[in-house]
């Protein structure tokens, strides 16, 4: 499964209590040869770790261990290894096993819980917004949907247009930054507004961050004739690139992607920095955990791969070496930051992952509180 397929109904499923222990195993994935060579090796040795890990554990029963070890077996088999991105994770129960394959890395871990750890999609999730990229030449524009790492075409909603009339003159069929001349005639200026009023139509009724693509006349045309496109929040000044296709277009996009990634994370290092002068904020583990759970937050940033095993006492977290053995129960929790996070989605707080050290001075976790 990808990151596409994971709705709030199954983030939802998957985030609750389970009768049974279930297994949660997540590891990082290489694309290319020959990195690729030791990812098969190190999955197999995961899994005989889940086993051990499911034998040592006295809760557990017979019928469990033989159910978990089943569909770990099952989900191995699933494994297509040759398709992997940059993350892989298992979730097992004793009767349903899922693969998931991420645009992301993830860290190595195996957690036998009573729910499964979910941060990791969560976190590609958010990673993945969707957007749209316009693509504009002098006789076709085209709209694509993107996501993590994927476009496609979005065919519909009056995309892909094309001028009413073109003119047969050979010069005339040359496509945007062949020649500038081509954006000067009242024709394509007609034609850019149709293109405009199109777009304007779509983001309405689907809002999401814009991306333009083409050379600078026909950019500086389109937001001359109109303003769907002034507030895109990339662009890229390259022609012939109207039909893809889509990874030359992806590979185009990357540096625009990266810079919205950027600017997103420090607008969430703005939004913290504000909320300390207005004194709603909060920070480190127990603080954060307590405003979660009081439903004061309105927004939880946590770092990358901030993971942390603790001790329930009193109401307090108690922090615990995750090197070291400790029994299920008793108020341990293996990773209390899948369970704040769950927490904060359960009580309509948005949740912002942001690079590692972001939040280094203040223990890899904060909160913009409601008050």
């Amino acid at each position: 499964m990808e990151t596409n397929a994971l709705t709030p109904a199954l983030l939802q499923t998957l985030r609750r209590h389970q009768p049974h222990p279930v297994v949660s195993v997540s590891m990082p994935t290489h694309r290319r040869e020959p990195d690729n060579a030791q990812d098969a090796v190190r999955l197999r040795n995961l899994l005989a770790e889940a086993g051990r890990r499911i034998d040592a554990d006295e809760s557990v029963s017979r019928q469990s261990r033989v159910g978990l070890k089943a569909q770990l077996d099952r989900a191995l088999a699933d494994v297509d290894l040759r398709r992997s991105l940059d993350g892989l994770v298992i979730f097992a129960g004793t009767d349903e096993h899922q693969v998931w394959v991420l645009p992301r890395p993830v860290p190595e871990r195996v957690v036998v819980s009573d729910s499964f750890l979910t941060r990791n999609l969560v976190a590609a999730k958010a990673q993945a917004i969707p957007f749209w990229v316009l693509v504009v030449a002098a006789d076709r524009s085209t709209l694509w949907h993107g996501s993590g790492e994927r476009l496609r075409e979005h065919r519909g909603n009056g995309f892909p247009v094309t001028p009413e009339e073109l003119d047969n003159d050979v010069q005339r069929e040359q496509r945007v930054g062949d020649v500038a001349g081509t954006f000067r005639d009242e024709e394509t200026r007609r034609y850019l507004r149709t293109v405009d009023s199109t777009l304007a139509a779509v983001l309405a009724a689907e809002p999401r961050p814009l991306y333009v693509v083409g050379l600078p006349p026909a950019l500086s045309l389109l937001e001359d004739v109109g303003t769907a496109t002034r507030d895109a929040v990339g662009k890229v000044l390259s022609g012939g690139l109207v039909d893809g296709p889509a990874s030359e277009l992806y590979r185009q996009l990357e540096p625009s992607l990266s810079d919205f990634q950027r600017r997103a994370a420090e607008r969430t290092a703005d939004r913290l920095n504000a909320a300390r002068g207005k004194r709603r904020f909060a920070a480190g583990l127990d603080e954060v955990w307590e405003s979660v759970r009081e439903g004061r937050v309105a927004l939880v940033a946590v770092e990358e791969h901030f993971q942390q095993t603790v001790r329930i006492e009193e109401g307090h977290l108690v922090p615990l070496d995750p090197a070291l053995p400790h029994p299920s129960g008793n108020g341990v929790r293996e990773d209390i930051v899948d369970e704040l996070v769950e927490l904060a989605l359960d009580g309509g707080a948005e949740v912002v992952f942001v690079p590692d050290d972001m939040l280094a001075g203040h223990s890899r976790i904060a909160a913009d509180l409601r008050y």
